[in-house]
């Protein structure tokens, strides 16, 4: 095998497919890096069996070149030192080259390394989704959708399918829901036609998988095709292909947790709220969660308060745009709260309570498909 490649678009795939090489897993070639060169490019692979994913380097795209002087041929390198070779080269070319008994060659200027290879023959193959049940999201909802709810998963492993997101595709809707069953995160998007025959529910991605997704994954308007299989994810744009296993058991029914009436609705600033309640946690720092106390007063004012007895206490008043309904005095988590607002795209939100001890409902005030909910927490 031998290939010149730009290094930039080398380390880009390097960087990205590290996201799925792991140290500690159990088959030792796993903590390498397949590389394979074909006529058509470069494709780079890493996986530790519950994500694998393949980053392919075009041999030209729009006419600019990325690979040349190619060689057909494939190899394992260690990914605890390639990345690291890569990042620190010359020059902006790099020649890589593979002899009959898997020593590579790494040249760059006047830079020459070489690593022992390994046989890439052994590496497991990934599995070729070919699946009916496939759909096509835009990149930046897609993104959207995993960043206004995975932050809502379980990181206890005491329920390992609260660690996940529920993933539904009914009605030509796509919904993801997360809940660590103290609050929930849910979002819906309409999907394009192409899916009017679709429907699942019980799809649960692992939180992780779904973070490192979006971590790779740059802004762009293109399509992302997601397609599912009984036991696996795979997620496919032009020159990605990033798998994740699911998890197994039934995700609980979320949608009886949501209250169906209101009796106190506060309509207010998300941005004023939101620091607000970022000042009252700072002297709430001791008891894990942070409680901070909502009291709604006249004239529109809401009053945020926390107090802890050893180190003092914390009161401001926020004007809210409008409150209805019966008055109120709710404790809950800044922690939660905040994680709530700061994922809200909108400038005012509404908060729907339905009494001191109900869960709460926060939803951006033009954007019905976007619903956080929090239980309050017992302060006497």
């Amino acid at each position: 095998m031998k290939f010149t490649i730009q290094r930039d678009q080398l380390m880009d795939s390097v960087q990205d497919v590290m996201k799925a090489i792991s140290s500690r897993t159990t088959i030792p070639i796993l903590t390498g890096m397949k590389i394979e060169a074909t006529t058509e490019g470069v494709k780079l692979t890493g996986s530790d069996s519950d994500i694998s994913i393949e980053s392919f380097i075009p041999k030209e795209d729009d006419g600019i070149v990325y690979v040349e002087n190619i060689e057909p041929g494939s190899i394992v390198l260690q990914a605890k030192y390639f990345p690291d070779i890569v990042r620190k080269l010359p020059q902006q070319t790099v020649e890589i080259e593979v002899d009959d008994h898997l020593n590579v060659s790494i040249r760059s200027g006047s830079a020459e390394f070489h690593l022992n290879g390994q046989d890439a023959e052994e590496y497991p193959h990934l599995p070729q989704l070919s699946t009916e049940q496939s759909f096509e999201v835009p990149i930046d909802l897609l993104k959207d959708l995993i960043r206004q709810t995975v932050f809502a998963v379980s990181t206890s492993e005491t329920r390992p399918i609260l660690t996940g997101v529920n993933m539904k595709v009914e009605d030509e809707n796509l919904s993801f829901v997360a809940t660590d069953s103290h609050r929930l995160a849910s979002r819906d998007i309409p999907l394009k036609e192409q899916a009017l025959n679709l429907s699942f529910n019980n799809v649960v991605i692992p939180g992780k998988s779904l973070t490192e997704l979006n971590k790779i994954l740059g802004d762009s308007q293109e399509s992302i095709v997601i397609s599912v299989t009984e036991n696996q994810i795979l997620f496919r744009t032009k020159n990605l292909y990033f798998l994740s296993r699911l998890l197994d058991g039934n995700y609980p029914e979320t949608s009886r947790l949501i209250p169906d009436q209101t009796k106190t609705l506060v309509t207010i600033d998300t941005k004023e709220l939101l620091q607000s309640i970022d000042r009252a946690a700072l002297l709430a720092k001791e008891n894990r969660n942070s409680v901070v106390k909502l009291t709604t007063k006249e004239n529109n004012q809401i009053e945020i308060t926390s107090n802890s007895p050893e180190i003092g206490k914390v009161v401001e008043e926020v004007h809210a745009e409008s409150v209805e309904g019966e008055d109120l005095k709710i404790s809950f988590s800044a922690k939660y709260m905040m994680d709530s607002l700061k994922i809200m795209d909108t400038d005012k939100v509404h908060i729907q309570f339905t009494g001191a001890m109900r869960p709460f409902l926060i939803r951006p005030n033009e954007d019905e498909q976007i619903l956080q909910l929090i239980l309050p927490v017992r302060t006497y």
